[in-house]
Order: structure tokens, then C-alpha cells, then sequence
């Protein structure tokens, strides 16, 4: 037998990953700190980008504490990136699992968790102060509500004009508590935002001179690492606006953390969603982790006669192509992201008005179909980033999760199950501590069907002792 060859001219179509296109890839899963380090970085090395000056009246945000506090995480996390690893610990179950702002332990917090007895709040930190630091009953009065409505950072988040209100007082009388509240140790409580809390830690310490007070009024060239328009702002050379950034960053912008047994949440959330006058809810990009570039297009007209050499002309035409894509990249990411948040928030809804219970199951195949994405861009998208609620700030991954079924064919997310296993453990009745299979039974009566062997594994999960350690513990505490 005789082989033959032939010569075949065949027809496909095939995807060619350029080295653009992979980069566009990756840009979609970096969190937001990390797409601002790489966008200032092309901004060093091309010429023709240029960075749009934030302007508030032009982004305004919802004026509420939420967006004040979104806006400063965004500047405390580029302005101070030496703050310990611990800091940047999202709660991330902290907000999540609270309905109508109670109190509640963590979903990842272990029974029993928590400070020790000889820890000092804030709060308790700040009041023996303030009787040494005043006599006046009005002033302590006062004094002692403000302590109370401060944040774990240390922020006063309410408005003067509602503590007033509340207290049946003047702003005035308000305004005067205040500033002995914002006397007191650590330097920077009582501050009502992130400029505030600097400011008085730089009074404090006679640093507070005139290119300073315009340095705080542009904190976010100050978190770009712009120091030529900080040179042009506070009128000083690049040496001196170094040492003004040095001094900045020896502050510290959360003060009352110190005295916080939990982690503060300074992630930053890429979406915000909060509810429309309607009843439904609004989903919006957080203007302050978008990076604003923009090809200088006059730049380059005047800047192309005068490339006479090939190796001119061919680094011209390199950084205007560069710049063409990642502006269009940049457009592209965002559009992306909304559109894969609208989709997680409209498959959530029961989240936002109810809290964990109301989660359902999704998963990234469920906002594929609805997005028509595919399942590893959806993947990309919710990596790394977070959102902006009502609730607390939490990455996207929270909203995905398996689904247990329940009667009639309804499914539970399992992340709403451990929070109803974690409720029934709280209420139970120290003389009579539910076992796993009591808990399974509970759940049952309300629609959830589930194994005892399930219940074990969730209750190990959220870090619960078996009922037999519950009971001794409680044998233990009552003998005491």
C-alpha cells in the first residue's frame, strides 16, 4: 500500500490572545488600588495621558456618612499604605448580618469572642477625660452623647444639626461639647471627617501652616502622588512637598481604632447601591475608585512634527496606541462591572431590604445567563472588588453561595442557613442547649430541610462548640 499526500485548504476561525487583549483581561480582576497603580504608572511612562482632575460639583456624592466614609477609605488607602495588615480587614459579616443597625457578633466570630475584661472602649477611654476636662453638667452632658455616637475609627458621623434635635439643644451648645470632645486623647476624635482628623493631630503638633491647610484641601493629589500640582497648590518646590507628604503620613487617620476588639472595615467598595425614592435600588460606580485619563490629543499634535528619527516616530505611535486602549479598556471595566453588579443586586434584592436571611442562592453561572458574560469574566469581575451598603461594605464573592432546598421546592442560600443556625445557638436556653439534631428540626419547622450532619459541619464552620461544650461551659459559668 502506497501513501499519498494532499494538499487541503481549510476555513476556521480562531482567537488570537494579544498581548493587549491580555492585559484588558487581567485589568478586569484587580481591585481598585491595585488598577490606580498601574494606571499612574502608564501616566509615568506616557506622555500623552494625563490624568481629569476630580472635581466634586462634577461627581457629587450622596450626602450621607456612608459615601463620607467611602470617599476617606479610598484616600486613607492610598495616602497611608504603611497602616498594619490588620486594618485592612474587611468585617466582612459585621454589617451584613445586622437588620435595622443591631448588634450582632460576626458570622466568622467564635462564641465567646470578643475583648477581654480588662480592655477600655473608646468610650470609657474618652468619658474619664471629659470630667477632668470640664465641670460644666451641659458639657458633660452633651460631651457624653457625642462619645457615644462616635464611630470604632473615632469619626462623628452625625450631623451637629441632628444631635441637637435629639437633645433638645442649640448647634451652638452642641458645637462647644464638641470641641472638648475633640481635646481629648487620642488627638483627632470627634473629627466629622478624614481633613478634620488631620488637621487637629497637625494643630496639636504646630504643623499646621498654610501649604498644609492647601495640601488637606487636595487630599486626592495627595493619594495620586501628584507632586507637581501639589507644588502648584501650596506654591512650594518637589523637596519641601515630600516633607509636607512625610509629615501626613506620620498621622494616624483612625484614631479611635486602637481601642476597637474588631477590625475596622476599610475596604473600599467599587459599587455603591443605595434605594431610590421609588423603593428599588440605585446602582452606581463609586466615582472615587475610578481612575479619570484621557489622550492628550493637542500634546500629540505638537509633539509629532518634531519626531524626525524612526525611533522617535515609532515610541509616538506606541504610546498613542497604548493610550487609545487603555482609555477604551478603562470604559470598557466599568461598563462591565455595573453591568455585573446590577445583576447580583437585582438577584439580591431580598438582601438589602431583609439582611442575610433574605440571600438567595447564585451563582456565577446565574449572572452569566443574565448578563450574557462569560462565566470566567463574571469570575474576573467580582474578584477583588466590593460593594457599598446600607449594610456595611462587602466583597462581591459574599453574594454567591450553594443553595440547600427547602419545602415546596424553595431554596436557601447557605450562607442565610449559618446565620439561622448561629441565631438559634444565641437564643437558646443555657438549661437547655440545642444539639445538632434539635437545631436540624428547628430549621425544618421553618422550611429548611437539612441534615444533622449539615448542621454539624455550618456550626464547626462558624466556629460554635457541639452542644455538649455549650453545656459544660454553661455548667461552669452557673457554678461560678
Amino acid at each position: 500500500m502506497t501513501s499519498t499526500q494532499r494538499l487541503e485548504l481549510r476555513q476556521g476561525q480562531s482567537l488570537t490572545l494579544t498581548p493587549q487583549l491580555l492585559q484588558s483581561i487581567k485589568l478586569l480582576q484587580l481591585s481598585h488600588l491595585e488598577l490606580c497603580a498601574f494606571v499612574e504608572a502608564e501616566l509615568e511612562r506616557n506622555p500623552l495621558l494625563q490624568t481629569i482632575e476630580a472635581d466634586s460639583a462634577a461627581h457629587p456624592l450622596p450626602l450621607s456618612p456612608a459615601a463620607r466614609k467611602t470617599r476617606e477609605a479610598s484616600l486613607v488607602g492610598r495616602i497611608f499604605p504603611s497602616l498594619p495588615a490588620s486594618r485592612r480587614q474587611a468585617a466582612m459579616a459585621k454589617g451584613a448580618g445586622l437588620s435595622g443597625g443591631s448588634s450582632a457578633p460576626s458570622e466568622h466570630a467564635s462564641e465567646g469572642e470578643g475583648g477581654s475584661a480588662q480592655h477600655v472602649s473608646l468610650a470609657q477611654h474618652l468619658e474619664a477625660q471629659l470630667d477632668l476636662a470640664t465641670t460644666d453638667p451641659l458639657l458633660r452632658l452633651v460631651g457624653r452623647d457625642l462619645i457615644h455616637s462616635l464611630d470604632e475609627a473615632g469619626y462623628l458621623r452625625d450631623e451637629v444639626g441632628e444631635i441637637a434635635d435629639r437633645l433638645g439643644r442649640t448647634p451652638v451648645e452642641v458645637e462647644a461639647a464638641l470641641a472638648v470632645v475633640q481635646s481629648l486623647d487620642p488627638t483627632g476624635v470627634g473629627a466629622r471627617d478624614l481633613v478634620e482628623c488631620l488637621s487637629l493631630q497637625l494643630r496639636e503638633r504646630g504643623l499646621l501652616d498654610d501649604p498644609m491647610q492647601r495640601l488637606l484641601t487636595r487630599l486626592d493629589l495627595a493619594a495620586k502622588r501628584d507632586l507637581a500640582g501639589l507644588e502648584r497648590l501650596c506654591g512650594l518646590g518637589e523637596e519641601q512637598v515630600k516633607d509636607l507628604l512625610g509629615r501626613l503620613r506620620r498621622l494616624d487617620p483612625k484614631p479611635g481604632l486602637a481601642f476597637s476588639s474588631a477590625a475596622i472595615d476599610l475596604l473600599v467598595p467599587d459599587v455603591l447601591v443605595r434605594q431610590d425614592p421609588a423603593g428599588g435600588f440605585l446602582v452606581e460606580l463609586n466615582p472615587e475608585t475610578l481612575p479619570r485619563v484621557l489622550l492628550d490629543r493637542s500634546y500629540y499634535a505638537r509633539v509629532v512634527p518634531s519626531a524626525r528619527s524612526e525611533t522617535d516616530k515609532a515610541f509616538l505611535t506606541d504610546c498613542l496606541q497604548t493610550a487609545h486602549w487603555l482609555t477604551r479598556s478603562l470604559d470598557q471595566r466599568a461598563t462591565t462591572i455595573l453591568k455585573v453588579a446590577t445583576a447580583i443586586v437585582r438577584h439580591q434584592e431580598a438582601f438589602f431590604r431583609q439582611g442575610i436571611p433574605g440571600l438567595r442562592p447564585l451563582t456565577l453561572r446565574d449572572v452569566a445567563e443574565e448578563t450574557g458574560l462569560h462565566e470566567s469574566t463574571i469570575s474576573r469581575v467580582t474578584a477583588n472588588k466590593a460593594f457599598g451598603t446600607i449594610r456595611g461594605t462587602l466583597p462581591m464573592k459574599f453574594f454567591f453561595g450553594s443553595a440547600l432546598q427547602g419545602e415546596a421546592g424553595a431554596e436557601h442560600a447557605a450562607r442565610s442557613v449559618q446565620h439561622r443556625i448561629r441565631q438559634l445557638v444565641m437564643a437558646e436556653d443555657p438549661e437547655k442547649v440545642l444539639s445538632d439534631d434539635a437545631i436540624a428540626q428547628k430549621l425544618k419547622a421553618d422550611g429548611i430541610s437539612i441534615a444533622r450532619r449539615t448542621v454539624a459541619k455550618y456550626r464547626e464552620a462558624l466556629r460554635i462548640p457541639s452542644s455538649t461544650e455549650r453545656r459544660a461551659r454553661g455548667r461552669h459559668r452557673h457554678a461560678s
